[in-house]
């Protein structure tokens, strides 16, 4: 059966078909590598609505589509670094924004509107029952990284104006963030097994993760710029302290829904004010106390 659309619905129809054909890759894809058999079924359960979905497009096109490889490889990578929670969410974020296009095309096709509210809302009621691991643990992985960036730029520049030896700032910073990340880890796991957490062990991993990420991080422009460019190596750290928070702090937002702005003004101003500060110290330091490194 054949139906009598405009060419620019046609259009719109094909987008949106080509998007439910290589969401339904995404989704399968994802399912194959979720160990746990109730989020599994989930991850299958919403790709099959994609693909009757694109079914039902097809039927305006006429035509059978072949998922995006590039798009599915990208969201397949997403997943595996930022997990399939966060992945789905942002994919969630652009099926939001079709809002539109689902109320032009309802004025033509009927089916529009039906297909709009199963995305806006069953596919909603599916992935809010999603409890990916890892997002149980964000409590640590924020203590881990907060507490790095917050501790860690305070002692990279105290120490940038005190020492003035790119190469002995970061031996400093080095030592100091390897011992801290021993030390807040293990005092995760002390208190989450005082707390009689089961899963002491994992969480002190997260927190020993994020930390030492930040130390790597941070540290690096320090290994890597000759010994006088000291205050490069101080700039380049801060706009990687902010970069770091941009990221988790979206990162975050997105996985948990939580607010994005708020959250990433407070880390930065702690990060930044504690940096600023920490910088004067060193200096006053080295002033007062006549030391010539």
């Amino acid at each position: 059966m054949s139906y009598i659309i405009s060419k620019e619905t046609k259009k719109t129809i094909l987008k949106l078909q080509q998007s439910e054909v290589t969401e339904q890759a995404i989704y399968f894809n994802l399912a194959r590598r979720v160990k746990n058999k109730s989020e599994r079924e989930i991850l299958q359960r919403i790709g099959r609505e994609e693909g009757v979905h694109s079914e039902i497009w097809s039927k305006y096109t006429n035509k059978k589509l072949t998922p995006n490889r590039f798009k599915v490889f990208l969201f397949t990578l997403l997943s595996i670094i930022f997990g399939y929670t966060f992945t789905i969410k942002i994919m969630e974020k652009g099926e939001h924004n079709a809002q539109g296009i689902y109320t032009k095309l309802s004025s033509e096709i009927p089916e529009a509107k039906k297909i709009q509210e199963e995305e806006e809302k069953h596919e909603h009621d599916l992935i809010s029952l999603l409890d990916e691991e890892r997002l149980q643990y964000v409590g640590s992985m924020v203590l881990g990284l907060n507490d790095a960036l917050v501790e860690l730029t305070g002692t990279l520049a105290g120490i940038s104006f005190a020492l003035q030896n790119t190469k002995l700032v970061a031996l400093s910073g080095l030592i100091t963030g390897i011992s801290a990340t021993l030390s807040m880890a293990s005092s995760e796991y002390l208190s989450a097994r005082s707390e009689g957490n089961t899963n002491a062990l994992k969480a002190s991993i997260y927190i020993g993760l994020m930390y030492i990420f930040a130390v790597i991080l941070l540290v690096l422009p320090y290994l890597i710029l000759p010994n006088d460019q000291f205050i490069s190596a101080l700039i380049i750290m801060l706009f990687t302290v902010i970069i770091i928070i941009f990221a988790f702090t979206y990162y975050i937002s997105v996985a948990k829904d939580l607010t994005f702005k708020k959250r990433f003004i407070e880390m930065a101003t702690i990060s930044l004010s504690v940096a600023a500060l920490s910088f004067i110290v060193g200096i006053l330091v080295k002033q007062f106390l006549g030391i010539d490194v």
